[in-house]
């Protein structure tokens, strides 16, 4: 049975897309070392469309309007220029309210782009660009570290790593954050209060990496402008043993907190990234293992959810359990010596 990997490992080549939502130009070019605030790709989209409706305003058929409207698509307007002007002794007109593009021509309308906005793709980690994915953005492949999380807010930023969670199941307050964390990314325990979200946002930090974070925060951490992953998920769970050791040990470097939204068909997940300079060749990450033997797996549901342990065998056939269910099971040591047997689908392979 193919098995789920959450990847916490300390050293492996790391690829990753940047990409635009929407066609844009790319910025650097192919083999280009990078850093994690460099502008990768941009793109300008139009905020808002206005539609003119020349035929209505002038008080013709559309195939008349078509013929009297001037502009074509692509042209570039200034607020005031005329489109389209009727006829007779006193002709009536069509003016664009805004500057814009015109999108679109048809049925005696005209569709005008307004409110031109830019997006800028940065590169989030630094690395190496190894792909130009044409129009949408790079790919840039860096080595280090990697610890996936459960949860994000959709963010995505970069600084120095500083712990204030003593332990893996301590709890991050308002009133640990002082001003000489401005512009860090913060190691906490578990959140329980909106005021430990707004006090980061004030300082501001860069980044939150929590064990776990209260649901009815969720509304809250969505709004905040700075990264906030979660690696465990919701409620007071601590941090699994592997994220918080590999964590806490790279105090003071530099990290990228990308937290997005976790999609298992897309592949994506939250994660923290720690670039590490080196000589060697680095492990390449992979999406799936399959249950053995030896394999480091956490648990995924109670009422050892988040603990690490390691197979010690897998069951063959369906193994009745507690529940009076029968599934595939394994049996698996966890860190703290207890042996227990748990179904598979309740296992994720951590490397």
């Amino acid at each position: 049975m193919q098995a789920p990997v959450n990847h916490i490992i300390g050293f492996a080549n790391i690829v990753r897309e940047r990409l635009l939502p929407v066609k844009g130009d790319t910025l650097v070019r192919l083999n280009q070392r990078v850093s994690s605030g460099d502008i990768v790709a941009e793109a300008r989209f139009a905020r808002e469309h206005v539609l003119l409706d020349v035929s209505r305003i002038l008080r013709v058929h559309p195939k008349t309007a078509e013929r009297l409207i001037t502009c074509k698509m692509g042209d570039r307007l200034s607020a005031g220029a005329e489109i389209a002007v009727g006829q007779g002794l006193f002709p009536r007109s069509v003016a664009v309210p805004r500057d814009g593009i015109v999108a679109a021509i048809g049925g005696g309308q005209v569709l005008v782009e307004v409110g031109e906005a830019k997006i800028e793709m940065r590169a989030g980690i630094p690395g190496t660009v190894v792909e130009i994915i044409p129009d949408r953005g790079v790919a840039i492949q860096t080595t280090g570290a990697l610890i996936q999380g459960a949860w994000g807010n959709g963010r995505i930023d970069a600084g120095l790593l500083v712990n204030l969670a003593e332990s893996p199941d301590g709890v991050l307050t308002a009133a640990r954050l002082d001003v000489s964390m401005r512009g860090a990314v913060i190691l906490g325990g578990m959140v329980k209060d909106a005021e430990t979200l707004k006090a980061a946002a004030e300082l501001p930090v860069r980044g939150l990496i929590l064990s776990s974070i209260y649901p009815s925060l969720l509304p809250t951490a969505r709004e905040m402008r700075y990264p906030i992953m979660a690696i465990e998920g919701f409620g007071a769970l601590p941090m699994n043993s592997a994220a918080y050791k590999l964590l806490s040990t790279n105090v003071k470097r530099e990290v990228t907190v990308n937290a997005e939204a976790y999609d298992r068909y897309a592949g994506s997940r939250p994660e923290v990234i720690i670039a590490l300079p080196t000589s060697s060749e680095a492990p390449t990450l992979k999406a799936t293992e399959t249950f053995a033997p030896g394999l480091q797996v956490r648990m995924r549901r109670p009422p050892a959810m988040g603990m690490i342990g390691s197979i010690t065998a897998v069951k063959p056939g369906l193994t009745s359990l507690p529940s009076g269910l029968r599934a595939p099971a394994a049996e698996v040591k966890l860190e703290n010596g207890e042996t227990v047997v748990a179904p598979l689908v309740n296992l994720e392979v951590v490397g």
